[in-house]
């Protein structure tokens, strides 16, 4: 087998895991995690808020 065969191959199996990773991304079974991580963002930010809130309420407290 010479060089351009084995590039043929290559390009394939490349585009092969391409089509397998956007099948991974959009599928239906994935989204729920995606929407959760996409959103833990805010759930982090709500508890830096409610931990700095007590912090000032015990400091009041004193």
């Amino acid at each position: 087998m010479d060089y351009i065969t084995w590039r043929s191959f290559y390009t394939v199996l490349v585009f092969v895991l391409f089509i397998g990773v956007v099948w991974w991304a959009y599928s239906k079974g994935s989204k729920k995690r995606f929407d959760e991580a996409a959103n833990s963002i805010f759930d982090e930010d709500e508890l830096t808020t409610t931990n700095k809130s007590t912090k000032q309420e015990s400091k009041n407290n004193e």
